[in-house]
């Protein structure tokens, strides 16, 4: 898909975003605005090109501290200078942060597959027209939080030829087929079963988050929530297809950490340190 040129304008917003206002309308994809965040001493001209992450739920990029994050950790030199495309929901997330080849139970997650193509056939080719930005998916990653972090390791994993790299904080990983009751709801989670079923391990270095107070249900009654047990579960299921903690797996455990915004700004430096290690230009 080719993008239209000039579909937007870059306006300053501050010492690390740029501002952009964008008609997104792919296929049914609502029209919102962007901001991009530019590292300390953006240069254009710099012989290797910057990283780029694209972050969902982009609206609540300010609560996560993200361009002061974006500061402290590329001026002390502990991550590789970052450019972070901020891309704001629709009024309606969970149409588009489900899974793409999947409703669930409710038939939720119908513009999933329309916002997919949104971000890697239009935000990210005209981010590139616009920015010095590295062009590889080993350069190129996903975050969100909740429905956005379901829909972070989707992207990822349904498109590893434009994403390397995705971050999944207190990831919605309950998204299933099936309600009818706790033995359908496990056995029908979609993101679980969209790994044991994908053939081919994909190239693809996974950080996930879950907080110890992200919720309090137990379907299984067996003394663990099920956001950190859904989490743990599903990273099992990336060992079994050879997935190796540490350079393409890891798991952040927040202590006290809840399902707000909050939480995901305190646990935002561990994902950028892991996955932007500084790099000697």
């Amino acid at each position: 898909m080719k993008p239209a040129r000039k579909w937007w304008s870059p306006r300053p917003a501050g010492r690390t975003s740029v501002e952009l206002t964008a008609p997104l309308e792919v296929r049914g994809a609502a029209r919102r605005r962007v901001s991009v965040y530019l590292p300390p001493h953006y240069d254009p001209s710099r012989l290797r090109p910057y990283p780029v992450l694209l972050a969902l739920d982009g609206q609540t990029m300010p609560q996560w501290r993200l361009a002061e994050t974006l500061d402290d950790l590329v001026g002390t030199g502990r991550i590789d200078p970052v450019v972070v495309a901020a891309v704001p929901a629709a009024a309606d997330r969970s149409e588009e942060y489900g899974t793409a080849g999947a409703l669930d139970f409710a038939g939720r997650g119908r513009r999933a597959r329309a916002f997919q193509d949104l971000l890697a056939g239009l935000v990210l080719p005209t981010l590139r027209e616009s920015y010095h930005l590295a062009c590889d998916p080993a350069h190129t990653g996903i975050f969100g939080a909740s429905l956005g972090g379901l829909g972070a390791f989707d992207a990822a994993w349904r498109r590893p030829q434009v994403f390397g790299v995705a971050g999944i904080f207190s990831g919605s990983l309950w998204w299933r087929a099936d309600d009818a009751g706790a033995t359908a709801q496990q056995a029908s989670r979609i993101a679980h079963r969209l790994v044991r079923e994908t053939q081919a391990k994909p190239a693809l270095r996974l950080w996930f988050e879950a907080g110890t107070r992200d919720e309090t249900a137990d379907r299984d009654g067996n003394g663990v929530i099920d956001a950190i047990q859904d989490t743990l579960e599903l990273i099992g299921e990336l060992e079994a297809r050879g997935f190796r903690c540490g350079p393409e797996l890891a798991y952040h455990q927040m202590e006290g950490g809840k399902h707000d915004a909050a939480t995901w700004a305190r646990a935002l430096p561990e994902f950028l340190l892991w996955a932007l290690p500084a790099r000697a230009d």
